[in-house]
């Protein structure tokens, strides 16, 4: 019994630190779509422009995804923990450099940064999942464990672009020097987890090998179409996630709704993807995830049409988290253009997908499932590609008429829900010659931003 319960109490500051980790992904990947409106006021750049820091951040996902997962199979979860960690602090840091540098080459060294935070939230990504399912001990007590890193990665989405919305306030021209505190704060928290991980004895997990080459398994998973049409899903689905706050943010920035209360306005489209995670975690095993990704792809699409075809000049009182007078943080109301409330209200939609399309898209893959896992990772970029994409049609088209790019990427996963989702490939063997099938969820599943 002392034992046991001294094991449970060391065990409690590295879970500490995997959940913060779990927050520093959401807080360092969100920290780049609010940032383009601070690139366009102090370089006069283009909404597509504006969002090249949120491309080169997830671009990094394309380049690391692959490399990332032999890192691990070479120096193990707590060496690529620590590298994962010390890169992001050097990421941040060049972030913070810019704000230093030359006016002519500050936004070439900002983009730098957001490249190389990139490659550490992509191996964080890798690690978090299962360091935290083995220190909860596995099953149910891992998988809550998860669950609650989860619910912090969300909290800090919405914290993130409302905290950046109160440091740029409503000054005529914001600068990358007015969000230094995020930084510190990101720095800060880098570099004590670093030291504490460092020093603290963290239990392996134990990932189930093969003998099979990696080139073989990752050329086996592409064999099946459901795959394949499910890996493009989830390059559309993290655009589609991504871009829907991301471009509103800039487009409430140029109304008189101003920069602040677009910030919170954003937060609140995270907020709704927490409650609703929440709701798909409880109704997850009476649903299924093909009615669950279909019934949300439909929802949304209705929504992103009334957001483009609603009057303007309609406003509504949304509940937000925003400043009072004093200060302090509290939820209050804010008078918003129609189109903006449905625009939040997608994030309900979108909240449940990642799960969704995941599932669907590794059924019955067997011994091909931990590399579908990396693939899948590699195409986490569209969370920076496609945003840009509706940034350029933005710039051409006008901020509303941007969100035909949603619409499209949200008609895909309807499709991808009710008919690419089929397994047509049962004919390909997908056990070990010595193993029986393997169809669980990987230890490596990736963290949803």
């Amino acid at each position: 019994m002392n034992t046991t319960t001294n094991q449970n109490s060391n065990r409690i500051v590295p879970i500490i630190m995997m959940i913060a980790l779990f927050g520093m992904i959401s807080f360092v990947t969100n920290l780049a779509a609010p940032m383009g409106q601070v690139l366009k006021e102090q370089f006069g750049a283009s909404n597509f422009q504006g969002l090249l820091g949120n491309m080169a951040n997830f671009i990094a996902y394309a380049v690391m995804g692959i490399p990332g997962g032999i890192l691990l199979t070479k120096v193990g979860y707590k060496k690529t923990a620590l590298i994962a960690i010390a890169v992001g602090f050097v990421g941040v840091l060049i972030q913070y450099l810019s704000g230093h540098s030359p006016q002519a080459s500050a936004f070439a060294v900002y983009l730098l940064g957001a490249f190389v935070a990139g490659f550490s939230m992509c191996l964080l990504n890798i690690v978090v999942n299962p360091m935290l399912n083995t220190l909860g001990g596995g099953g149910n007590k891992g998988n809550q464990l998860i669950q609650v890193g989860g619910s912090f990665n969300s909290v800090m989405a919405t914290f993130t672009p409302a905290f950046v919305g109160i440091l740029i306030g409503e000054t005529a021209k914001a600068n990358i020097k007015d969000v230094f505190p995020v930084m510190y704060i990101a720095m800060g928290v880098f570099a004590v987890v670093f030291f504490v991980m460092l020093v603290v004895n963290i239990p392996e997990p134990h990932a189930k090998k093969t003998k099979e080459p990696l080139k073989n398994l990752m050329t086996g998973a592409l064999k099946f179409r459901h795959f394949v049409l499910g890996a493009i899903a989830i390059f559309v689905y993290v655009g589609v996630e991504v871009g829907t706050p991301g471009v509103m943010i800039l487009w409430l920035s140029d109304t008189p709704v101003g920069k602040t209360t677009a910030g919170f306005v954003a937060g609140t489209y995270w907020l709704l993807m927490l409650v609703g995670r929440l709701l798909g975690a409880s109704l997850g095993s009476k649903i299924s995830s093909k009615t669950m990704l279909s019934v949300t792809s439909f929802v949304g699409l209705v929504l992103i049409l009334l957001a483009i075809f609603s009057p303007t000049t309609t406003e509504v009182a949304l509940p937000v988290l925003q400043r009072s007078g004093a200060g302090a943080l509290s939820f209050g109301l804010a008078q918003v253009p129609i189109n903006a409330m449905f625009i939040v209200l997608v994030g309900l939609c979108t909240s449940i997908m990642w799960g969704g399309i995941f599932n669907l898209a590794v059924e019955g893959l067997g011994k091909y499932l931990a590399a579908a896992a990396g693939i899948f990772m590699v195409l986490v970029c569209g969370g920076g590609i496609l945003p840009a994409v509706q940034g350029l049609v933005a710039d051409g088209a006008g901020y509303l008429a941007s969100y035909w790019v949603i619409f499209l990427g949200l008609a895909y996963l309807l499709f991808y829900a009710l008919i690419g989702s089929k397994n047509v490939n049962t004919d390909i063997s997908v056990e070990d010659e010595e193993d029986a099938p393997l169809d669980t969820v990987p230890e490596s599943l990736p963290v949803e931003e």
